[in-house]
């Protein structure tokens, strides 16, 4: 295959210029606004990321204000007038969305976006996409702006973008599925039963997927085999991934691992891809490169990238740079366009309420997510998803799929019975994929079409069309025997049935679904008993910035800092460890497990001879509120306890994970940090320990596997990726 991949010294930039004001009168009166990242985020649809950031309009007026201010700006005028980050200066993702093609650009640089948006709206697929080439992400994202939601799903249903690997996917008329068998501790025999469940209802054509619980080598190879034999055992024409950090796929790769799908999350701008997800252009460079030479499907697959994206993550790290979620988001695209990517998978929804509160804001942004993405070349495959944290139901999931199916999205995700058994959120599931094949008349991919007919998953009628066969939802026919399927189910959690009426699950199985999903959204609602937890052991109590749960909901960065009068209660002390609890978005999980939990840690960290401060407990935290405990008191590394959110069923809502922060020390540790990850500012790693509960990690086992892990830490002076590396 042969690769280029235009140096990033060789992409053409403009200088940046100061901000300008854009003003318009509105019947009588003047509507201004102040530099372009201003104008673009006020002509955007109000969404809870833009109001905490304070980017969206003020009002109605305000915001069709911009937008007729942005419908007479030029293409030119948005090439002429790169974003910058908020010291003024051009970023690697920046740099990346001006490697466009020219020759396009300079065909409709003069147009404004409103003709630009009328000439799309008139013109065929073929034609949209040769034009895509020619625009940036910002481009795509001003203009996603002035569309009307019939305008966002007819200009993107007529883009197609087909893409092969060991199969081929977004071919016209189907509609394909990525099957994801989490499960809260990677146990085999779950993945097994949750693969043979998605591939029995037709599930799987585009990728058989799993988000890792324990990101190791160790356990990404295994995993990455496991898929492997599943595959080649049922025949099923399909690819494999694990969805770890790129930089473990790339060690197992060179392990031998069957590495078929590299995966990466990826941001749109440099702080939040860098800083947060640590990964850099260089090292994704290198990645393809590997990929392209000695990747599983060397030779065979045209393409062979798999990214996910999704609103929001910029602003909840606030590392934004000043730009809004939409933006950003297309700036993401462009990114990904410079690897050919087999799948781009969106998972706007997925954060929580501080950026889509509710139905509206996730339709919505999904809508946009998909036309930015495939107006800029990219094989969009959509998952319209939510947590129990937010205000966004089933019911606002569904109507958002059966617009983007309308739109020509790609695929969905078969998440079994739309319950994610580790990442405690809610998805599409292949019920729901094939609902949507029966409503808008498409199929599986041609492939696993012809294996799924061989099998009686699918047959034909006698008018020949395609329906579902007798064998369809069957996931005996994949067993030994009874007595296999029954340890497979001991194993799943959230297993509410296999029986089904027509494509849907049956109504025992969704009444048992929402039963359970209603007990587990109540418990965001329970609140810390600190008398109860101090009998367990002494407690320091602090407070965060934020004093009720709707602030805490909703603007993550207070639960993230100490109120001013508790940071003035702490100073420096001598113990290397600290231990931080909070309730994060489940004080239940707190409460169910720190009684067996947090003994063994004290007892455990004590024979070991570490030195451990009182523990301290605060109501309404956050992941990074460990980052300002660890400067105040000067500990190496801060275990910090936290509820997630609650997951698909009653026992799941239990769920605690382990965030185990490490200060990098000045001097060698920190050389080899930064080496590391390309991050000059880098000043904590992290290694978490997840689904730690009844149903996951039990909690005493939790105990001696983070007093473990924080002794490989201190020993090595790293945490995150870079430990691994070293342990392996």
């Amino acid at each position: 295959m042969k690769i280029f991949l235009r140096p990033l010294s060789e992409i053409s930039v403009p200088a940046p210029r100061p901000d300008e004001r854009y003003v318009i009168d509105v019947f009588g009166e003047q509507v201004t606004f102040d530099g372009l990242k201003r104008l673009l985020g006020a002509a955007d649809y109000s969404k809870a990321g833009e109001r905490h950031a304070g980017l969206a309009a003020g009002n109605e007026r305000e915001r069709e204000a911009a937008r007729c201010i942005l419908a007479g700006l030029t293409l030119q005028h948005l090439y002429d007038r790169p974003l910058t980050t908020e010291a003024g200066q051009i970023d690697e993702v920046m740099r990346v969305n001006y490697d466009i093609d020219h020759e396009v650009f300079a065909e409709i640089a003069g147009l404004t976006l409103g003709a630009m948006k009328d000439r799309l709206l008139r013109a065929k697929g073929v034609e949209i996409r040769r034009l895509g080439r020619g625009l940036t992400g910002v481009m795509a994202a001003a203009l996603c702006k002035l569309c009307d939601v019939h305008e966002l799903v007819l200009i993107a249903s007529r883009i197609a973008s087909p893409t092969r690997a060991r199969t081929r996917l977004g071919a016209p008329g189907t509609l394909s599925s990525r099957l994801q068998p989490n499960h809260p501790t990677d146990d085999p025999q779950s993945v097994t039963l949750l693969v043979y469940w998605g591939l029995s209802i037709g599930a799987g054509d585009a990728l058989l997927g799993i988000n890792p619980s324990i990101d190791t080598v160790e356990n990404v190879c295994a995993l990455l085999h496991h898929l492997d034999r599943l595959r080649r055992k049922t025949g099923a024409p399909t690819q494999i991934c694990v969805l770890s950090h790129i930089k473990t796929q790339l060690v197992c790769l060179e392990r031998g691992a069957p590495v078929e799908i590299l995966f990466q999350s990826l941001a749109g701008t440099e702080r939040t891809l860098l800083g947060e997800f640590d990964v850099s252009v260089e090292l994704l460079d290198r990645a393809y490169c590997t990929m392209a030479e000695h990747g599983a499907l060397a030779g065979e697959a045209e393409q062979f990238m798999y990214f996910e994206t999704g609103q929001g993550s910029e602003v909840s790290y606030k590392t934004h740079e000043g730009i809004d979620m939409t933006t950003t988001e297309a700036l993401c695209y462009g990114l990904c366009r410079r690897w050919d990517p087999f799948m781009v998978n969106n998972v706007t929804g997925f954060i929580g309420p501080e950026t889509h509160k509710g139905d509206f804001e996730m339709i919505v942004s999904n809508l946009q997510d998909h036309f930015m993405g495939k107006l800029l070349g990219l094989p969009m495959g959509m998952a319209p998803c939510y947590t129990l944290h937010s205000e966004i139901s089933i019911e606002g999931q569904q109507i958002a799929t059966q617009l983007l199916t309308a739109a020509g999205a790609n695929y969905y995700m078969d998440v079994c019975l739309g319950i994610d058994r580790m990442l405690a959120y809610f998805d599409t599931s292949g019920h729901d994929d094939q609902t949507l094949r029966e409503v808008h008349g498409k199929l599986p991919g041609a492939e696993l079409l012809e294996w799924a007919l061989g099998l009686d998953i699918f047959a034909r009628d006698e008018d020949g069309a395609i329906v579902r066969g007798p064998r369809w939802g069957d996931v005996r026919r994949f067993c030994e025997d009874d007595a296999e399927l029954a340890a497979l189910v001991a194993k799943t959690p959230a297993t509410h049935g296999f029986a089904t009426a027509g494509p849907r699950p049956a109504d025992e199985v969704s009444r048992r679904m929402r039963l359970h999903q209603a007990a587990a959204r109540e418990a965001v609602a329970s609140e810390l008993r600190a008398d109860q937890l101090q009998a367990i052991t002494p407690l320091r109590v602090v407070h965060t910035g934020a004093s009720t749960r709707d602030e805490h909901l909703g603007a993550p960065g207070l639960g993230a800092c100490l109120s001013a009068e508790s940071l003035a209660g702490l100073g420096p002390e001598a113990e290397v460890v600290q231990i931080l609890i909070s309730d994060g978005l489940s004080a239940e999980a707190v409460h169910h497990n720190l009684p067996d939990l947090l003994p063994i840690l004290l007892d455990g960290l004590a024979a070991r001879q570490v030195p451990v401060g009182v523990p301290l407990l605060a109501r309404y935290g956050r992941v990074k509120l460990a980052e300002p405990i660890a400067e105040r008191l000067g500990a190496m590394v801060v275990i910090h306890l936290l509820g997630e959110r609650p997951g698909g069923d009653a026992l799941a809502s239990r769920s605690l994970s382990a965030y185990l922060l490490y200060r990098i020390e000045q001097g060698e540790p920190r050389q080899a940090a930064v080496a590391f990850s390309g991050n000059p500012g880098l000043r904590y790693e992290y290694t978490v320990i997840s689904n730690i509960y009844e149903g996951g990690l039990p909690p005493l086992e939790a105990g001696a596997v983070i007093v473990e892990k924080v002794l490989q830490i201190l020993e090595l002076h790293a945490a995150g990726n870079r430990l691994e590396s070293l342990v392996t």
